[in-house]
């Protein structure tokens, strides 16, 4: 792994100059690093001696760090090198460019435009045209050929808008989370001892020769050597794939590793390499330099693979699995500095090269595809009958012979005749789909972080809309995150609020301010505020703050203690941990005498008390019927009050002959002394329980998965309002979801699984594990119609799983780890969950906003195609000019869909159910809407065509001699075309039937201001534009007509809201998501790279085959169960009429047999005796058996209802389904 070329190559200019100054070079120190364990301690001890004696020759002291002197820190800088590694370059503006033309819909227009152009250069030669035939609607006149060009360009400067909007927005993005990254890098501080003083500076600033402290939960920056450390152990799988944690002893493995994680304990280290020199640091120098040859590898590859692609796709699949692995073996789970793991980097860099297809996307490509389809057959319908019309007129009705004089003049006909076909395509293509859903989601992002949502993944904002359920943590979250001690048990009193301090008996309070300052890590301070009346800052561990913030309630000051008793001198230290679930602190006194100091959750502590502070303050027995008295009369009903209830106590180890074991904790952690109980409350965030309304107004269920205790949980669950008083749901903890969703093999069953997560609202005591089993599970289950899409909130490194496999992951930004928000799509700024709330407003929002632009865009459409092509086929030439259409197409579509892709969002969006996946774009009331203004349009067009000329008095426009000027006639057409497309947009505001088309409309200025310019420019149009836009000036009267039918739009609109869609049977819904039989691998394939075509085609062959095969197996099941229930004889005659009874025949119930599956919370032998009760009731007396097992409703009280759906599939082992089943 050591690519010690490179560090020579770069610091061989400063080694030169600084040789002299250090004791050791870069190249010495990395060399160390890159030992394990032993090694190093070897190393170590033959080339310095001891730790101290490496401090010394990077002349730095072991208690009292670096001087902090600006000069040596420069000069440490120089020869070592800075705690920095440079990012990868972002991609320029011109790919971004390049990636945007990649647009299907864009590419059919780009064609059509050149096409277009192309033509419109053609001049014929001229010629005697009396021979050729006169064929009705001449060629066109001059004003039109010199114009042709205008609607090639004006295609082409559509598309050009599209693609610089969308690359512009990619861009913005890009630099918008640029920008982030560095805040988070530089908000990430950490402990250094600098001129014997504790300081937190910028990682980026720590050099080598700094002392470092690192705690319980830190990501190291650096790598380093241990100095002193109690109990630490670290979590080196980001770097070593080993999941085992690392004990670090100064005596056995001193070396510690930046990107690795400190998972218990506390020490001091001494930094030895940090940046690029790391460990980190090399890997990522490897993987950058390694990723450009790659990329050209794998375009070889794939070249090859397209070859060999004839027999068999296993050489794909073998690329597949090796693009799965990570960078190959030895780099694969690398965490770097931002904790970016190796499958993450690789993740990235596949979502780089393409865009990621969110469920909108697929479903408007695909609408948009058949749309374009659909054009193409009618500008060919169109193209074609012009033709022969053409042909059967000229040659056979007036019965001319084909001259060669006259092949220029008919080819210019056919020309103009595809030029027309053109027309209708170009109309008929929606190019302002991709617009709309650019600006519309990036207008979203941009609003979205003024609600302190930071959108790292354009479409995790829309998925957003469609969720059904929300997967929240607890701590920070729905609560304050400010822990603080409400309630206190001390010298036999139970108060309420915290007591005076002369309440309290001397002798009590010094033991507990003196228990305090010790047994608390020593990271962990409670500063002044930042700003004026602001709250106190806490700093490091949340529960600890709030102790801290019990001894200054109480007139004392923790920092005296500590002062007098520094971290030096502590004699030991038994760190918290999840398995210990306490921390204790021994201090050694003058006389040879041991004080321990613990804290600890009051449930697992107290049984370790055997006496309790009286109110006199004197130590009095305490047996186990104390205990319990205490547990009920205590701890109960703080528990009940969520609040979370923490020991103090002490013990003294007189000064004997021999000391005592301090490895054997059992032994040492016994017959101690309780101090006091406290109850500490994290008050909920006064927000959240009116979010949790909306939500379930909504209709997102929103589960709370906690680490707390089941008491504590339920409470804040209670008011917060995700459960109800009276409402029959779940509330279990880790190690009972576990039992009840393993089988006997301690497998994790999905069918299990789906009989849990519906009634589950409290997941308490639960390890991240179990996190991410439920968010898979839920989105698994196919118990529910559709799909579920779950969000999922998480703040620490272990929530990184969960967050990856949920539709949304949502990260903390204040309380986050760098893994979480790695892992993350959306970054709550404010850490809040009412910010949630605004994220799924807005993904909903988008989602309408989409519809409503597409509501109008057909419309649009489809009038503009049948007008075209009608009046194509029967007057010979399109009552719509090209450029016209155009106008219509590009102002319409591009401004529209600026229009009504930035209607803000408004609450009444959270009053409906979530659309879901398969959900098609276009609704029936939708295609009501579009249908019935279609039918005011043509109405209203054709009239004016065929009979405008007698309404109004005016010469017909129709079959207009050669060259002739534009006509008054064809003006009114095109006039009132455009002012029925105006007024149609306000109508397109509503899609879901609303009457109050106008709600609102002026919260959203964009859209007044653009209805009101497109307005002026249509005058502008209609009285200037002349020849090029075949207009000529109108009346006033003629104008307050076009408008008049224009706002008949609006009138018809109120009309079609009356009728009921329901009674619209024949309307189909359009533009479904991609069904799983489309993209087999699209939604079943995770994290796919793309996936080529042809692959595409073999995966689906096998899924073809393999449906094929289930089809027969269940065709035989069938069969075989009427033979079996034949042959059986049906014993219960009511077996045939409920498939209930497969369920409950005796066999099903399994016996408490299973193998005790170790958790992760059973750790003390009593700890696990009250969950004895579980275990089921004597066989005579059970209730009747339910298939969960051994959980027969004594512990939740609840029974789960069995789903028919499910029963059917897990039928028992005695049944005639069963037999089958085994069999396949």
């Amino acid at each position: 792994m050591a690519n010690n070329s490179y560090g020579g190559v770069k610091n061989s200019v400063a080694e030169a100059n600084h040789d002299g100054e250090f004791g050791v070079t870069v190249k010495d120190l990395r060399d160390l690093m890159e030992l394990r364990g032993t090694e190093g301690l070897r190393k170590i001890e033959d080339c310095y001696g001891d730790v101290s004696g490496l401090c010394s020759r990077l002349k730095t002291q072991p208690v009292g760090g670096l001087s902090g002197n600006p000069a040596d820190i420069a000069r440490r800088q120089a020869v070592f090198g800075q705690n920095f590694i440079p990012p990868k370059k972002p991609k320029t503006f011109l790919q971004l460019v390049w990636e945007a033309l990649q647009d299907v819909t864009l590419i059919i227009l780009e064609v059509a435009a050149i096409v277009s152009l192309g033509l419109s250069f053609y001049q014929p030669p001229g010629g005697d045209t009396e021979v050729c035939g006169t064929a009705a609607g001449g060629v066109e006149d001059e004003g039109e050929s010199h114009a042709g060009w205008i609607e090639g360009v004006a295609i082409l400067l559509s598309v050009v808008c599209v693609v610089l909007v969308t690359a512009f927005n990619d861009w913005s993005k890009e630099k918008q989370f640029r920008g982030l990254q560095n805040r988070i890098e530089q908000e990430q501080k950490f402990t250094v001892v600098r001129g014997g003083q504790v300081i937190q500076i910028p990682v980026a600033e720590i050099v080598v020769g700094d002392i470092a402290q690192v705690k319980y939960g830190d990501l190291l920056p650096a790598d380093g050597v241990l100095i002193q450390g109690n109990d630490l152990k670290i979590d080196e799988s980001s770097l070593t794939g080993e999941s085992d944690h690392v004990k670090k002893t100064l005596d056995k493995d001193p070396l510690l590793l930046s990107g690795t994680h400190v998972m218990e304990g506390s020490g001091k280290v001494l930094v030895t390499a940090v940046g690029v020199n790391s460990q980190t640091g090399i890997i990522f120098t490897l993987l950058g330099a390694g990723e450009d040859e790659d990329k050209d590898k794998e375009e070889k590859q794939k070249k090859k693979d397209k070859k060999n692609k004839k027999q068999d796709g296993s050489v794909e699949n073998r690329n597949k699995a090796k693009a799965q692995d990570g960078a190959g073996m030895e780099m694969q789970p690398l965490k770097s500095e931002e904790g970016l793991d190796g499958d993450a980097q690789e993740k990235r860099k596949a979502n780089m090269s393409k865009k990621e297809k969110s469920v909108l996307q697929g479903k408007l490509t695909k609408l948009a595809v058949q749309i374009g389809k659909a054009g193409l057959v009618m500008s060919a319908i169109t193209v074609i009958i012009l033709v022969l019309y053409f042909v059967i007129n000229t040659f056979w009705v007036q019965n001319i012979s084909w001259i060669t004089e006259c092949t220029p003049i008919y080819i210019q006909y056919f020309v103009k005749f595809f030029i027309i076909g053109v027309t209708v395509l170009v109309v008929a293509v929606p190019e302002g789909l991709p617009l709309a859903v650019t600006i519309s989601l990036a207008y979203s992002v941009k609003k979205m972080m003024k609600d302190n949502n930071l959108v790292r993944h354009l479409d995790a904002c829309e998925t957003m809309g469609n969720a059904t359920a929300i997967c929240s943590d607890k701590t920070g979250t729905l609560t304050m995150n400010r822990m603080t001690v409400v309630q206190v048990f001390i010298g036999e009193k139970h108060y309420r609020k915290v007591p005076e301090p002369e309440a309290v008996p001397e002798k009590c309070l010094d033991l507990l301010i003196t228990g305090i300052g010790v047994n608390c890590a020593y990271t962990t301070k409670i500063l002044s505020p930042e700003k004026e009346g602001g709250l106190p800052r806490h700093v490091g561990n949340k529960t600890e703050c709030s102790l801290l913030g019990f001894a200054l309630d109480l007139k004392r000051d923790y920092q005296a203690v500590r002062n007098e008793i520094p971290e030096e001198k502590l004699y030991k230290v038994y760190t918290f941990n999840s398995v210990r679930k306490s921390m204790s602190t021994v201090l050694k006194n003058a006389d040879g005498s041991y004080r321990m100091f613990s804290k600890g959750a009051s449930e697992i502590l107290l049984k370790k008390c055997s006496r309790i502070l009286n109110a006199d303050g004197e130590a009095k027995l305490f047996r186990p019927r104390d205990r319990d008295d205490m547990v009920k009369k205590v701890i109960e009903p703080m528990a009940s009050e969520g609040l979370r209830t923490i020991c103090l106590a002490y013990r003294d180890f007189p000064a004997g002959d021999s000391e005592p074991e301090w490895d054997n904790e059992n032994d040492i952690l016994t017959s101690l002394t309780c101090i006091c109980v406290v109850g500490i409350e994290d008050p909920v965030r006064p927000e959240v329980p009116d979010a949790i309304k909306k939500c379930q107004r909504a209709g997102i269920t929103v589960r709370m998965v906690t680490g707390d205790n089941i008491n504590t949980a339920r409470a804040i669950a209670i008011k917060c309002g995700i459960l109800l008083p009276g409402d029959d749901f779940l509330c279990i903890e880790g190690k009972e979801f576990n039992r009840r969703i393993r089988n006997e093999k301690g497998e994790i069953e999905q069918e299990r699984i789906d009989k849990i997560w519906p009634k589950l609202r409290v997941l308490a005591r639960s390890s991240p594990t179990d996190k991410h089993t439920l968010v898979k599970g839920i989105i698994d289950s196919t118990v529910v119609e559709q799909r579920q899409v779950v969000a999922v909130t998480g703040d620490g490194t272990n929530d990184g799983p969960a967050l990856k496999k949920a539709d949304v992951g949502f990260a903390m930004g204040i309380a986050g780890t760098d893994v979480a928000k790695e892992a993350s799509d959306i970054i709550l700024t404010d850490d809040n969950f009412s910010s949630i709330v605004k994220a799924v407003m807005w993904g909903r929002n988008v989602y309408d906003s989409i519809s409503k632009f597409l509501q109008f865009q057909l419309t649009v459409n489809i009038v503009a195609v049948i007008v075209a092509f009608t009046g194509a086929c029967i007057t010979q030439d399109s009552p719509l000019k090209a450029v016209q259409m155009l106008w219509v197409n590009l102002i319409m579509d591009t401004f529209a869909s600026l229009a009504l892709a930035t209607e803000p969002p408004t609450e009444s969006l959270l009053l409906r159910k979530p659309y879901g996946r398969n959900k098609p774009l276009i609704s029936r009331t939708m295609m009501k809407n579009i249908l019935g203004h279609g039918v005011y349009q043509l109405t209203v067009i054709f009239t004016l065509l065929f009979a405008g000329e007698k309404i109004f008095d005016i010469d017909s426009g129709r079959n207009a001699p050669l060259h002739a000027p534009p006509s008054e006639h064809y003006t009114i057409v095109f006039n009132t075309f455009v002012m029925m497309q105006l007024f149609n947009e306000i109508n397109a505001r509503k899609i879901h039937g609303e009457r109050n088309v106008f709600e609102g409309i002026f919260n959203n200025l964009i859209f007044c201001s653009i209805v009101f310019g497109t307005f002026v420019i249509q005058i502008v149009i209609v009285q200037f534009g002349g020849k090029p836009f075949s207009c000529i000036g109108l009346g006033i009267d003629h104008w307050l007509w076009c408008v008049f039918l224009g706002i008949g739009a609006l009138l018809w609109g109120q009309l079609i809201s009356s009728i009921p869609t329901s009674r619209l049977k024949f309307l189909k819904e359009a533009g479904h998501g991609t069904q799983k039989d489309d993209y087999p691998d699209e939604e079943l394939e995770e994290d796919m790279e793309e996936i080529d075509h042809g692959e595409r085609e073999l995966r689906r062959g096998q899924i073809l085959w393999f449906r094929g095969l289930n089809r027969i197996q269940t065709q035989i099941r069938v069969v075989n169960a009427f033979r079996s229930s034949l042959y059986e004889g049906l014993e219960k005659p009511e077996s045939r009429n409920s498939i209930h009874n497969f369920m409950n025949q005796p066999e099903f119930q399994i016996e408490d047999s299973e193998p005790h599956i170790p958790l992760i919370d059973d750790t003390d032998a009593e700890d696990d005796a009250p969950t004895k009760r579980n275990s089921s009731p004597p066989r005579n007396s059970s209730p009747p058996p339910s298939p969960n097992k051994n959980n027969n409703a004594v512990d939740s009280g609840i029974h789960l209802t069995l789903d028919t759906s499910k029963s059917a599939t897990s039928s028992s082992p005695g049944s005639p389904l069963h037999s089958l089943e085994t069999s396949l």
